[in-house]
């Protein structure tokens, strides 16, 4: 058995409206053998996994999955809670799983996930597992759960970075991870804020390099008045000596521009340990602070804007001897805790033994390998920060007023809006001048001490940095539309983008010919997937934001924003069929109802009452409907009049918003240009979608009337779509149609514009059922007098010369006689041979797969044309 596939899907998707996973795996002869006939696997299984008894499964009550197992169930299935319940021993909460199949010998595996790399680890683990059961070898959960912990925490958000990322997310605020570090999105659009860790879009560069320099920062602090300790820097052991002989000992030695402790050595009571400890802090830095120490407790303050929100006492890493065990094994023992982890990937770090930890215990008289009596704390260092291994108890409540407005001081000196300021003093809840001072002011400070602390009340400071960047009823969000369905989606969300234009929005849309922002095309290409949604609602100029929403996205990875505040479901139709296990029509319209599931509370669904798979999705969202239709008497919309609903739709030759029984005329059919005065049904259907999104976002009946009214199908407004040229007497349409309505919703509108004779250029995308292709070949059959069949570029495994044979095959089935029909494969050559063929009057439609070509093609017919005109007049003249 073997992983085929994977996809990962961060957020909402066709299987759950949270993260999962979906692995297709490769089961071969073990795909359809149930486990009840594999002896003594089920034993295996549950006695290296008992914990598998609790699970539900479908019978919904513990035991449940045991139920299955016994009853004989597939192995796709079992590997299903594996994967779950792998997860959940390594600490992840994790309940949903569904099993697809199998189909052959393959299986579809979807399980939610906590952790991208912890998830993929787990799948591959359980696959690991289960071979090794059926193979009847040992297998080591504890090394599995290990290795799915390692994955995790290698790529995780750190602990500081997870508490902003969740306290944004109560706040109702989108959240993103951009690339593999700390950096996060918070919001959307114009409205969204950038955080990494701590530091946030406020936090001053200059403030961040002024505390990155101790020396400069103890100068400003002191000018405020701030108390210090006095110290300088030495480059040499020389130097070293002469600035502690100076001070007087204690000293202190700390990397002149250090962090996370690291290099720092605290009390240091003769010249050896001074020499000592200089060599070792030289080890990250050459320039040495050398300062005068001061006994006492050490405290983090932590302040976010203008005020202290939380303090901790942190203890220096320690071991408390039990008379029987070393130092190393104590240490050992206390890494065991499930909190402790590399680095920062838990609420507390593992101790590591290093240089300074042994020459910490040397002070003392130990070594690792010592014992210490019972009862007695040994002290591993003496600088108390969390990433060395440290703790920290919660004392906010202890820390003096004087105290709280000293550590806001001292970050507003640092120019920084969150700091954390370390301070050494006896007793915190006494103003520090006299017996304090004020150590180090710390840029991106670790707030895990303050949400995990060893002792005390955990205090919220990721809410608190939330609550700065974005103030009460912000949610950091912008409009955003989501426009699906099988045509017309680009059209659409080009309609709707001008409209709001119009209303004074910086738009952004996504369409299948790219990505715009405010009407310049900042990114080429088919736009249409969770990807280009994510970069569109990254950008920063747009205040909403537009965006088409393709079926092939969806499958893949699912949504590329959490919800949307409006969304509109065009119609469903016969496209992509026999693609990702859509098969029907009903599950083509149960991807696309995805998009009007996922729309937030207060929000719009426009459906199209025209089409009843569209109209059925009313039933399954939470959100208002707005209905749009093309007749006035549909009986859907006069139902939903009825109960005081919205809808808008055609009404005699005006399209008109009725709420319940008011009724408001919005514009005249003819004075919609892209409907070509109401020629182009397919556009005034279109219209009517746009029509009902703007309203849905508050656009007044003014600006939606001369949105509609100035929207044109030209290459300005919508390239690629119905576009119209006239060339000596021949007039040409462009159009992006790629199936049998797209064909037919087209070639309608231009019939009735009369041409003398319809010739067509035509092609299929290769990956469509032979039936589809040989449909839109009918299409063609029964509305070209000439037809010439050309294919696209990229054959989606189909062999050449095989999608135009099955388009030729359909035009002759609708009637065009099979001398009509020219195969010529290549875009350019076709459309110059039907351009070659046209007289005036005759219409050229030409249905497109690369726009350039096709304008470029057009763009010398016409100057041709243009030269032969000039020829001609010169000649009679």
């Amino acid at each position: 058995m073997e992983i085929i596939a994977v996809n990962v899907y961060e957020g909402i998707n066709p299987y759950a409206f949270r993260p999962v996973i979906k692995i297709k795996m490769d089961l071969g002869n073990l795909a359809w053998v149930p486990t009840n006939t594999l002896q003594g696997f089920n034993e295996r299984l549950l006695a290296y996994l008992p914990t598998l008894h609790e699970h539900y499964c479908s019978r919904g009550h513990p035991g449940g999955f045991v139920e299955r197992l016994r009853e004989g169930t597939y192995l796709g299935h079992v590997i299903e809670h594996v994967i779950l319940e792998l997860q959940h021993l390594a600490g992840m909460e994790v309940i949903y799983g569904k099993t697809l199949g199998p189909r052959g010998t393959e299986v579809e595996i979807i399980f939610e996930y906590c952790s991208r790399e912890g998830g993929l680890q787990a799948a591959r683990s359980a696959v690991r597992v289960v071979e090794n059961l059926l193979a009847r070898k040992e297998v080591d959960i504890g090394a599995e759960i290990r290795l799915i912990q390692k994955a995790a925490e290698a790529r995780d958000l750190g602990p500081s970075t997870r508490a902003i990322a969740e306290a944004a997310r109560r706040r109702g605020i989108p959240v993103r991870r951009i690339g593999q570090g700390s950096l996060l999105q918070l919001g959307y659009g114009c409205r969204q804020r950038r955080v990494a860790a701590t530091i946030t879009d406020n936090t001053s560069c200059l403030g961040v390099d002024i505390v990155a320099d101790k020396e400069l920062l103890k100068e400003l602090l002191q000018e405020a008045g701030i108390p210090v300790p006095v110290g300088a820097v030495a480059k040499s052991e020389e130097e070293a000596l002469k600035v502690a002989e100076r001070l007087g000992f204690p000293v202190v030695v700390k990397p002149l521009r250090g962090n996370h402790g690291r290099g720092v050595f605290l009390n240091l009571t003769t010249p050896a340990a001074l020499k000592q400890a200089f060599v070792l802090a030289q080890q990250e830095e050459e320039e040495i602070l050398v300062e005068k120490y001061y006994p006492g407790r050490h405290y983090r303050l932590t302040v976010v804007g203008e005020r202290m929100v939380a303090a901790a006492e942190r203890i220096p890493p320690l071991v408390v001897g039990d008379g029987k065990h070393t130092i190393k094994e104590l240490v050992d023992n206390v890494n065991q805790d499930p909190m402790r982890g590399e680095g920062h990937s838990r609420p507390l770090s593992r101790i590591v033994i290093d240089p300074a930890v042994i020459l910490c215990l040397s002070r003392q008289g130990y070594t690792i390998n010592s014992v210490p009596r019972a009862g007695e704390k040994v002290f591993l260092r003496e600088n108390a920060n969390l990433s060395s291994g440290g703790t920290a108890v919660d004392v906010t409540d202890l820390v003096h007023p004087e105290n709280a407005e000293l550590a806001v001081r001292a970050a507003k000196v640092a120019g920084l809006d969150v700091a954390g300021i370390d301070i050494v003093a006896e007793d915190i809840s006494r103003p520090l001048p006299g017996q304090g001072v004020v150590v180090e002011v710390n840029a991106c400070p670790g707030i895990r001490m303050h949400h995990f602390p060893s002792e005390g009340e955990p205090r919220d400071v990721a809410g608190a940095v939330i609550d700065t960047l974005f103030p009460p009823g912000d949610d950091g969000r912008i409009p955003v539309v989501a426009v699906t369905g099988t045509n017309g989606k680009t059209t659409t969300v080009r309609m709707l983008g001008h409209i709001l234009n119009l209303a004074g929005y910086r738009v952004g849309m996504t369409t299948s010919d790219g990505i715009y922002v405010d009407g310049r095309k900042i990114m080429d290409g088919d736009t249409t997937g969770p990807r280009s949604a994510r970069a569109l609602l990254a950008n920063r100029e747009v205040e909403v934001a537009v965006l088409e929403t393709a079926r092939g996205g969806i499958l893949r990875e699912g949504l590329g924003y959490d919800l949307s505040d409006v969304a509109i479901i065009t119609n469903v139709s016969a496209d992509h069929l026999g693609q990702d296990g859509i098969e029907t029509l009903e599950d083509m319209a149960e991807v696309k109802a995805l998009v009007a599931e996922a729309v937030r509370e207060g929000g719009t669904v426009v459906l199209n009452a025209d089409d009843p798979l569209v109209a059925a999705m009313a039933g399954r969202v939470k959100a208002q409907v707005i209905y749009f239709s093309m007749k006035k008497d549909n009986p859907v919309i006069r139902r939903y009049l009825g109960v005081g609903g919205t809808a808008v739709f055609v009404r005699g030759s005006h399209v008109v918003v009725a709420r319940g029984c008011q009724v408001k005329r919005i514009i005249a059919v003819k004075n919609i240009p892209a409907t070509l005065r109401g020629i182009a049904r397919h556009n005034l259907q279109n219209a009517l979608a746009a029509a009902a999104g703007a309203l849905a976002l508050g656009v007044d009946l003014k600006t939606l009337q001369r949105g509609l009214a100035t929207f044109t199908c030209s290459l300005e407004h919508n390239p690629g779509r119905l576009n119209i040229f006239e060339v000596g007497g021949v007039r040409i349409v462009v159009d992006y149609g790629h199936n049998a309505a797209g064909f037919e919703s087209v070639l309608q509108a231009i019939r009735r514009l009369k041409p003398r004779r319809l010739i067509g250029v035509v092609g299929m995308p290769g990956d469509r059922l032979d039936e589809s292709i040989v449909a839109a070949g009918r299409v063609c059959g029964r509305y070209f007098r000439e037809l010439i069949i050309k294919e696209d570029s990229d054959l989606r495994g189909r062999k050449p010369g095989e999608v135009a044979a099955l388009l030729k095959e359909g035009a002759v089935q609708g009637g065009l006689a099979a001398r009509r029909i020219k195969i010529v494969l290549p875009e350019e050559e076709a459309v110059r041979k039907a351009l070659a063929a046209a007289y005036p009057g005759d219409t050229v439609v030409i249905f497109y797969e690369r726009l350039g070509c096709v304008l470029k093609v057009v763009e010398e017919f016409k100057k041709e044309r243009e030269a032969a005109e000039t020829s001609r007049t010169g000649s009679t003249g």
